[in-house]
């Protein structure tokens, strides 16, 4: 039972803390909050919703200061507007501002919006063209540039299995290697896109934090996944082992996969058709390559496997399927800060397999990491999400 000595060892250096937090608020070593510095504005314009004649604006307040809203001009000539609420933002308060314009299909559009005491805030529309609301049109044409970019592709690339069986065991270490190869590359570009969305997402969210948790997320969940699985004897078969691999594989793949469809809705929901066209066919073809990597484990040990293809079809769906939930998630409802989140889930999860088959090899008596068998599938791997990265550029 706790004591008062030990209640007091526990609660004394929090009280500690709150009184120096509040000698800093109160007098701060400048009087930091009584001092006449300028007050820190900023707006964040998140994204624009488009309708015939009517142009919504959804902002957030980015700063620690309260901001009025006074004008705001399109293509440098002020225009009315309408605030839903009010046009006095507290920190961290979101809301939308409402143009009557009449906009045209196809242009581009700059939009500045003015605090009360002048301090700008511009966000620009690089191609005008309604945003899509949710039909039964769009939800179909988003769900088959999922099935077009994410799962076909990928069940393609499940056809090389006939001939990967057949390779004899000096390749199949060739295809591990070739298969971490393709996950080291697959989880550095995928923690790069969400780095890069960072810079796009307002500060106060945090969004180093928010990849940090979704990164250990990952890692800590599929790592827990594994070792349930072991406590149950499930990898005492190398053929259950093989199995596992291909599933985290493949949901790792996922993961990186739903942020690819992500980045393709958005494009085309803020009218950028041939970036669009550009991202579909590229990852059509790079994601081909995904399927060897879900694949290699199982040529090994195959003929133990029940329901072969049954396992084959699923780690095929788990894979591209995500795909069609990010075409989903980015034409109708895109939110960069969720991007972040799932990016950084698929490269922790990615990261983790990857490190799972490299020291399920090292552990191999007889066997070094270090075979030109296995640095030349590695690089293999590298070279082959690198070269196909290119088709993604267009």
């Amino acid at each position: 039972m706790m004591n008062k000595k030990m209640l007091f060892t526990a609660v004394f250096p929090i009280f500690l803390l709150f009184a120096l937090f509040f000698i800093f608020t109160s007098y701060g070593p400048i009087g930091v909050f009584k001092t006449d510095l300028p007050q820190v504005e900023k707006i964040f314009i998140e994204r624009f919703e488009l309708e015939p004649g009517i142009i919504y604006i959804h902002i957030v307040n980015d700063g620690p200061e309260q901001v009025t809203i006074s004008q705001i001009t399109v293509n440098e000539m002020f225009w009315n507007f309408e605030m839903f609420e009010d046009n006095i933002f507290k920190p961290l308060e979101r809301g939308v501002l409402k143009l009557n314009y009449p906009w045209v299909e196809g242009d581009p559009y700059r939009i500045v919006i003015f605090a009360s005491d002048g301090v700008t805030f511009d966000g620009e529309i690089e191609v005008a063209t309604s945003t899509p609301k949710f039909n039964w049109i769009y939800f179909k044409s988003f769900v088959m540039l999922g099935l077009y970019v994410g799962v076909i592709p990928i069940l393609v690339g499940l056809l090389w299995f006939p001939f990967l069986r057949r390779l004899n065991r000096r390749w199949y270490y060739f295809l591990l290697s070739l298969t971490i190869g393709l996950l080291a590359f697959l989880g550095f570009d995928t923690l790069a896109e969400a780095f890069g969305l960072i810079g796009e997402m307002p500060q106060s969210y945090n969004g180093v934090g928010i990849l940090v948790l979704g990164f250990f997320l990952a890692i800590l969940t599929l790592s827990a996944i594994s070792h349930k699985i072991k406590s149950f004897g499930a990898e005492k078969n190398e053929h259950h082992k093989s199995l596992t691999w291909g599933y985290f594989i493949a949901i790792g793949i996922g993961l990186h996969n739903l942020g690819e469809g992500l980045a393709i809705g958005s494009a085309y929901s803020i009218g950028e058709i041939a970036l669009g066209s550009a991202l579909v066919v590229g990852f059509m073809i790079h994601n081909v390559t995904e399927g060897i990597a879900i694949v290699a484990p199982l040529t090994k040990n195959y003929e133990r496997i029940k329901h072969l293809i049954i396992h084959l079809i699923a780690m095929g769906g788990i894979a591209g399927g995500p795909t069609i939930i990010g075409t989903l998630i980015g034409g109708f409802s895109y939110s960069t800060a969720l991007s972040v989140f799932f990016l950084a889930i698929g490269a922790g999860a990615i990261f983790d397999v990857a490190f799972d088959i490299l020291y399920s090899m090292a552990k191999e008596k007889g066997q070094s990491l270090f075979t030109i068998t296995n640095v030349l599938g590695f690089f293999a791997g590298l070279l082959v999400i690198y070269l196909t990265g290119f088709l993604v550029l267009g």
